[in-house]
């Protein structure tokens, strides 16, 4: 049966630290809900805002596709594989953790940074830490379904290592886009202003879709809708093959 759930803004976990003001939609650090680890390939995603003068020390990450999408502000990046950059408004970041690295992220700017970050399985273990970045404009994604992050070899978009991609799109009140294959997949939505209907189920600013099925997905702006659209495996062949399930007598 296609499903479209709707979680709205209220639901999503909150945790301000004074520096950090964040939105967890999945389990994350000291938020666990066992019914809420992940959606697909998709494990994490991040709603931050940093305040000026402060920021994430160096930590470590590992076996991870890690994106992040600046709203507003910049955030200053340093890594272990020698990478020093600012992420400002409209550029996006990946890092392939892989086997292992170490970063840090801080506001060094002015005013507060708002970016999101998504975390993603990689299809591949063990892979090297590697690094991308690229810069893109609101034009690019204004009522257009614009790839900005994508595994699937996709021209213009910042790559990674999983069969998925990450869209951003605005529309004006009226405008619809579609996503025409979802077979085998699973879509998420994050709604960061407006309204919207996905195949006639209305989102609200900062609601989240979480969307399973076999059939095109129409997205119309019922009023000015900004938000990101993440399209991942569904995961469903996780876990034990038919034969394991089939057992053995000793």
């Amino acid at each position: 049966m296609p499903k479209i759930e709707i979680i709205k803004a209220g639901s999503r976990h909150f945790s301000d630290f004074g520096w950090l003001k964040t939105y967890w939609l999945f389990s994350f650090s000291s938020y666990f809900d066992p019914h809420n680890i992940q959606f697909g390939a998709l494990r994490v995603f991040n709603d931050d805002i940093v305040q000026p003068g402060t920021g994430f020390p160096t930590h470590p990450h590992e076996e991870m596709e890690i994106v992040t999408i600046v709203l507003d502000g910049e955030m200053t990046h340093e890594d272990s594989m020698g990478n020093r950059t600012v992420i400002r408004a409209g550029d996006v970041q990946r890092m392939s953790a892989g086997t292992g690295l170490t970063h840090s992220e801080f506001n060094l700017a002015l005013q507060p940074v708002h970016f999101y970050q998504i975390w993603i399985f990689p299809d591949k273990a063990k892979l090297r830490p590697t690094y991308d970045q690229k810069s893109f404009v609101p034009t690019e994604w204004r009522n257009h379904l614009f790839p900005v992050a994508s595994g699937q070899n996709l021209p213009g978009t910042v790559t990674f290592h999983t069969d998925a991609t990450i869209y951003r799109c605005e529309l004006d009140r009226g405008m619809e886009v579609a996503l025409k294959d979802t077979t085998g997949r699973r879509v998420f939505v994050y709604l960061t202003k407006g309204s919207l209907s996905v195949n006639g189920s209305i989102m609200a600013s900062k609601d989240q879709a979480r969307i399973d099925m076999d059939e095109p997905l129409a997205l119309k702006a019922v009023e000015q809708a900004d938000f990101i659209l993440i399209d991942v495996p569904s995961c469903k062949g996780w876990g034990y093959s038919d034969e394991t399930l089939r057992g053995k007598k000793r």
